[in-house]
């Protein structure tokens, strides 16, 4: 099977500035998952979209195979993602004249990840016969006992309402946190209908240590000392 790995960052960010190219522990964010996607062996092409002209050379500084310039307007503050991994993936298949069966895209901002939880998730993919798996980490509340919402009327309420209601967590369906951290998709269910579910997409389970989204400057500095702890504890191994 030919597999193409996408990744997409746009040059400004709201909540932490520059993040995406920003150093961490000695490399630009964005370098983390580039290394992670050639680590797993699996891509014959690496795309790396984004409409900023320098995280683009750094990106193939990085070992990106292909960088790809991102419209305007797939990269205002408004504009949702798929769009932009679709708009990536026809850019690498023109550069490479070839239609991968498999498309994994990887947020940058989640780095994290080891490169057996991307293989795990292709690998979940091929085994269910799901037309794209996602991944999670399980949720701290759950919308069936203890996550509500609020109405318009300014009341809550549970957001999941069970018949009959279920009175203990332990009984609850089990639930995730989507972590922003891998999608992976059929080409051709994806160029059809693109799109993070349908009503097969499966869920691939990483623990929460390795399940941090960048988004504040808190988070960056969490992600820094997981990543100084696991760097230590490898050290200590060796």
């Amino acid at each position: 099977m030919n597999l193409f790995c996408t990744m997409c960052a746009r040059g400004g960010s709201k909540g932490v500035a520059g993040k995406n190219g920003r150093d961490l522990l000695g490399k630009p964010l964005l370098a983390w998952s580039i290394a992670q996607a050639r680590e797993t062996g699996l891509f014959s092409t690496i795309a790396f979209s984004s409409d900023s002209d320098a995280l683009l050379e750094t990106a193939i500084r990085a070992g990106a195979d292909l960088a790809v310039k991102r419209p305007d307007e797939m990269a205002t503050d408004a504009a949702p993602k798929i769009p932009a991994i679709r708009h990536c993936l026809e850019q690498a298949m023109a550069h490479t004249g070839q239609t991968p069966d498999i498309l994994v895209d990887l947020d940058v901002t989640s780095p994290l990840r080891l490169a057996s939880d991307i293989v795990g998730a292709v690998d979940l993919l091929r085994t269910s016969g799901a037309p794209s798996v996602i991944t999670g980490t399980p949720a701290r509340r759950s919308p069936y006992f203890n996550l509500v919402e609020e109405r318009k009327d300014g009341t809550v309420g549970l957001s999941k309402v069970a018949d009959p209601p279920i009175v203990r967590r332990q009984d609850s369906p089990r639930c995730f946190d989507m972590n922003a951290s891998i999608y992976v998709w059929r080409v051709a269910r994806f160029l059809d209908e693109p799109a993070v579910f349908y009503p097969d997409t499966h869920l691939f389970e990483m623990p929460e240590e390795r399940s941090v989204d960048i988004d504040s400057e808190v988070d960056f500095t969490l992600v820094e000392l997981l990543l100084r702890r696991r760097q230590g504890l490898q050290g200590t191994s060796s």
